[in-house]
């Protein structure tokens, strides 16, 4: 819980509010200046006067500029090598030379998000949830050296921190740290490639269903790992030794290896089979201490997953289940769970809608104290993979969501669903992020939870900057409304930028 008075917190929201709107018109601004930038080959117009002009791009020019990315470790800035690239503000910094060989090149990037989100109701108001209002700003500085074709170390610095949040969790706050350091390698081995990372880490699978960088929350997920993988024709093999970082909120560069909790598997990916990719991959998930509702202890989990996802106009798709075994202390784990998305392109039809279904399950205890756990871990999750609001988890789940996304402009898209929402078993709790109890709800009521409405748009002003809306209403079913819950409506309004 905040320290500071209801006062300085609202001196602190609004602040963090004007800070969201200049960065809103800022970026507003920047997307002009992008504009024109593209217009007259990489300088904008009011500079133009005051600025060399770069040299035009031929037509013989295949040097492609980076944009930046979601993993800034993927971008590849020795591209500003080649002269026939023109040139843009701050290059100087984003391709520094090393040495003679243009491989060798240092370059600096810069992140930051800016979202103010208001949730009436959080855990359906159960418990210690009231209505807050907040800004959360997420600040990210990194440096890529590049040594050649085959060595890299990338290091990436991390600020999070919420203004005026009445209630701050691990996910909301984390002064100046290390988020990433890194020594990678890529090489030649036989017919196929080589790579491997040792350090600190970021890591995901497929749709970020179970293994995420937690990129929703306002603390993305790192871990201290050995990452390797071999690549050969259609096939990747990948191994993985890890310890997830354990964030700090007291000091800056305070965060430390989570002793009490490794992560650790083999994985392998097919690309191509058939219409699709398909993927598989097994770990073992170490938990010292764990408590769930009828049993503590270690927690030993196997991991068992299988994807499978593709295109075939007009059809998408993208379908995974996990199972999990184990025990925590003496009582042994039976789990499971599954996610399907898919949808249908009217490409031909204007806005190019597409109309989507979205189905996910995950098993509950549907006998505590029988010395089984089927309560699912889902282990290292998004955090917001079912909206932004982040009124429920994925544990203990039953999830039907059908929606339809329109394609307004090439940088604008506009996306309504309703989610439905029901218990896997009544016999366990309704789960909010990282696995919190709802309270009241464990054996109590019928197994339908709710139903909610979504609106969300997002709209790419230019390559550097993201903005994003969403809103949420979430209609509490029956059983909640006796234990005291109510209905819940979240608003979040996101910019991001990118150099």
């Amino acid at each position: 819980m905040s320290s500071t008075t209801p006062r300085a917190r609202r001196i602190e929201r609004a602040a963090g509010i004007a800070a969201i709107a200049g960065l809103l018109l800022t970026g507003a601004g920047a997307a002009a200046a992008a504009e024109i930038a593209d217009e007259t080959g990489g300088e904008p117009k009011a500079a133009a006067s005051a600025q060399t002009p770069a040299p035009a791009p031929t037509a013989t020019c295949k040097a492609q500029r980076p944009v930046p990315g979601f993993n800034r470790w993927q971008e590849n800035w020795g591209a500003l090598a080649d002269p026939c690239l023109p040139r843009k503000p701050l290059d100087a910094l984003k391709y520094i030379p090393l040495s003679g060989d243009p491989s060798w090149y240092l370059s600096l990037g810069a992140n930051l998000r800016e979202r103010f989100e208001f949730n009436d109701a959080p855990l359906f108001g159960l418990g210690s949830g009231r209505a807050d209002g907040y800004v959360i700003q997420r600040a990210q500085v990194h440096a890529d050296a590049r040594f050649g074709e085959h060595v890299q170390a990338f290091v990436q610095l991390e600020d999070a921190r919420p203004f005026g949040k009445d209630s701050v969790s691990p996910v909301d706050k984390n002064p100046l740290d290390l988020e990433q350091a890194f020594v990678a390698y890529v090489g030649q081995l036989g017919a196929g490639t080589v790579k491997a990372r040792i350090g600190r880490q970021e890591m995901a699978f497929d749709l970020q269903r179970f293994i995420a960088v937690r990129d929703g929350p306002n603390v993305r997920q790192a871990f201290d790992a050995l990452w390797g993988d071999y690549e050969i024709g259609q096939w990747r093999f990948i191994g993985y030794l890890t310890r997830p970082v354990q964030y700090r909120d007291l000091d800056s560069f305070d965060d430390t290896s989570n002793r009490h909790l490794k992560f650790s598997g083999l994985r392998v990916e097919r690309s191509s089979f058939g219409p699709g990719d398909l993927s598989a991959y097994w770990s073992r998930y170490e938990r010292d201490g764990a408590r769930f509702i009828d049993a503590a202890g270690n927690e030993r989990r196997d991991v068992f997953d299988m994807r499978y996802a593709g295109k075939r106009a007009p059809f998408d798709w993208d379908v995974e289940a996990m199972g999990q075994t184990g025990h925590v202390g003496a009582a042994s784990i039976g789990a499971w769970a599954f996610g399907m998305l898919g949808g249908y392109t009217f490409a031909s039809l204007p806005g190019a809608p597409r109309l989507g279904l979205q189905v996910d399950g995950a098993s509950g205890d549907s006998h505590p104290g029988n010395g089984h756990v089927g309560t699912f871990n889902p282990l290292f999750p998004n955090g917001y993979y079912f909206t932004l609001a982040g009124y429920t988890g994925y544990s203990n789940l039953i999830h039907v969501k059908p929606s339809l996304t329109f394609k307004l402009s090439p940088k604008l898209t506009l996306m309504t669903a309703l989610g439905f929402q029901w218990r896997e078993t009544a016999a366990d709790a309704v789960y909010g992020q990282g696995m919190a109890v709802v309270p009241g709800t464990a054996g109590h009521g019928s197994r339908w939870t709710g139903m909610y409405a979504q609106l969300r748009a997002d709209w790419l002003v230019s390559d550097n900057v993201a903005l994003a809306l969403e809103a949420v209403h979430f209609n509490v079913g029956d059983s909640l409304r006796a234990l005291g819950a109510r209905n819940a409506d979240y608003v979040g309004v996101e910019a991001k930028f990118g150099w």
